[in-house]
């Protein structure tokens, strides 16, 4: 009987693993709208049209773009060949990201631990050691944020980082593991190239981990070799990638730091029960100061503070990278330190901050049951999903230019039309200050006609959504009128 509590103990983070996954799975049926989904959703739905030369996915124009992943080609391809709806394909990428993500986090954990539940409790932490404030970005793994992002490429990418971690530490002799051969560097570098153009942020992150990996084994000088090899060849394989120049993404300009400085706000209400992992780590630091979580926490914090002192804020983006290991090492403190009494002491700690944090992430349920089912005060957490405009498809067709604000335009080209201007920073769009600026006077109450006609003939304007009316616009027929007030216009030639 004394087995018992320690049983029922370890069977406890499997089960409450298996009851969020559930819930995850539920929230890939709803997929509710939010951020970034209408970008991903135009981007499958320009390649199920034009594998080969898809053009800009916000706008009518011939450009590159960095969505054009191998990831979304897939998914493209996917589109193409079964005639599925573009949100059936994304919740279908949904259902494999998440998959890719839970055994991706099993795989590593298990180069790190035996414990049996070690596993699970890592995904718990993943998912709920966080804050007490919201914070939803894609490429950041708790609840909330994943319940809205899951459908994302960034998810896919940290999936695949995971298996990389492990596959890595298995090469480099982790584990007691002798070493991997040169299929499995070369095939290593082809991974990280991947991860990298299907998710560049996500990769920045993958790229830190596997730093960390590679100087806590120390590996012998034959690995060395291999691994140059490995990172050559997934630089070969960037350097081809047809869809868009990977390299000169570094040459972002300053809409993308202006973007990301919001990152580096409030970091004690969102990350602050993640202490608990930096104790964690100061403990396992104790023991091994090469130990790989540990380096790779010490990797991520460098790069994050980097960012914070010299303005390169779009570097906060590596966050994960401080994130992630802190994470782990808080679940596995549980498991591995030493004497029972001092695991079951770290157990109630961190049991303690998984509540806190899966209550200020409660709101998530309404993803699935909707707000109206929740007790008011959880309501209070949940943040309402953006509706949507398939109410204009039954007029608005693929290719139409719909003249929009940008919330608007950051949701349209999910049904196929193009906007005048992207709701998103477009680095590879040349003339995006000039579209900014024509949406931006269109709209304004005192632009004479003859302004607002030229806006519409020079980028072939078909229609207009607006809320409500459009002050002093003529050449303009109302066709339908959506939520919030919005209203859907026809151009009259």
């Amino acid at each position: 009987m004394r087995g018992a509590p320690s049983r029922a103990a370890a069977a406890a983070p499997p089960a409450a693993a298996a009851l969020v996954l559930v819930l995850m799975v539920l929230v890939i049926v709803r997929l509710p709208w939010a951020g970034d989904l209408g970008m991903h959703a135009a981007t499958v739905e320009r390649l199920r049209h034009n594998l080969l030369d898809p053009g800009n996915p916000l706008v009518d124009a011939d450009t590159p773009s960095p969505y054009y992943s191998p990831w979304m080609l897939l998914l493209g391809c996917v589109a193409r060949v079964t005639g599925l709806s573009v949100f059936v394909v994304l919740r279908i990428g949904a259902v494999v990201g998440l998959a890719l993500l839970v055994t991706g986090v099993r795989r590593y954990v298990r180069t790190l631990s035996g414990h049996s539940a070690a596993p699970a409790l890592v995904l718990l932490c993943l998912l709920f050691l966080w804050g007490t404030a919201l914070f939803e970005w894609s490429g950041f793994l708790g609840l909330n944020s994943l319940a809205l992002t899951v459908s994302y490429p960034s998810v896919f990418a940290l999936g695949l980082a995971f298996h990389f971690w492990a596959w890595l530490a298995r090469a480099v002799g982790v584990s007691g593991n002798p070493g991997g051969g040169w299929g499995d560097w070369l095939g290593l570098g082809v991974l990280w190239a991947v991860i990298l153009l299907v998710h560049q942020f996500s990769g920045v992150v993958a790229s830190l981990g596997a730093l960390a990996t590679v100087l806590a084994a120390r590996p012998a000088r034959v690995v060395w070799a291999r691994l140059a090899a490995g990172l050559v060849l997934g630089v070969v394989v960037l350097w081809l990638w047809p869809y868009y120049d990977f390299f000169a993404l570094f040459g972002a300009g300053a809409d993308l730091e202006s973007v990301h400085r919001a990152l580096y706000r409030d970091p004690v209400g969102r990350f602050g029960l993640v202490l608990v992992g930096v104790v964690a780590l100061g403990l396992r630091r104790r023991r091994d100061r090469w130990d790989p979580l540990v380096l790779f926490f010490g990797l991520g914090v460098v790069v994050c503070a980097g960012g914070w002192l010299s303005g390169h804020y779009s570097w906060g983006r590596a966050l994960p990278a401080v994130l992630i290991p802190a994470q782990v090492a808080a679940a596995l403190e549980v498991v591995e330190a030493g004497r029972r009494g001092v695991r079951a002491a770290w157990a109630c700690v961190l049991g303690a901050a998984l509540l806190v944090g899966a209550w200020t992430q409660a709101g998530t349920l309404g993803y699935v049951a909707g707000r109206g089912w929740l007790p008011e005060v959880v309501a209070a957490k949940y943040r309402t999903p953006w509706v949507g405009y398939r109410w204009i498809t039954p007029w608005v067709k693929y290719g139409d230019v719909v003249l929009a604000r940008t919330s608007a335009a950051r949701q349209i080209p999910a049904y196929g039309p193009y906007t005048v201007a992207p709701g998103y920073p477009d680095f590879f769009l040349s003339d995006e200050a000039r579209r900014v600026a024509a949406v931006r006077s269109y709209f304004a109450a005192g632009t004479a006609e003859g302004v607002r006609r030229d806006i519409v003939r020079s980028y072939g304007v078909r229609w207009v959504v607006a809320r409500g009316a459009v002050r002093g616009a003529g050449g303009l027929r109302e066709v339908a009128r959506g939520p919030g007030g919005q209203v859907l216009y026809v151009v009259v030639p």
